[in-house]
């Protein structure tokens, strides 16, 4: 598969892998041990009145960026429609 697809296996491929994988997997693991660890701190060390548990708020976090996601494709969509139909107007003209 990675021959037809351009890209030559090698030491610097593997390298590459290596980093993609561990940066995603570095974020991924941050963003739910910060959304669990801040609500605790702020109520242990700041005595902050906090509503949300940190599942709550992990939850929270998650469902509003996959909405950001599902808004940027429709506008991203959308925005293509718009191309098309002109480009298919120009044609027309010709």
């Amino acid at each position: 598969m990675a021959a037809h697809s351009g890209i030559r296996p090698g030491e610097r491929t593997a390298e590459y892998i290596d980093y993609v994988a561990f940066a995603h997997h570095g974020a991924g693991c941050d963003l739910p041990r910060d959304c669990r660890l801040i609500p605790e701190i702020l109520i242990s060390y700041a005595s902050v009145p906090f509503y949300f548990g940190g599942t709550s708020l992990l939850i929270v976090v998650s469902v509003t960026m996959d909405t950001v996601a599902q808004v940027q494709g429709y506008l991203l969509a959308h925005q293509y429609e718009g191309l098309i139909r002109k480009s298919k107007l120009r044609g027309r003209r010709r």
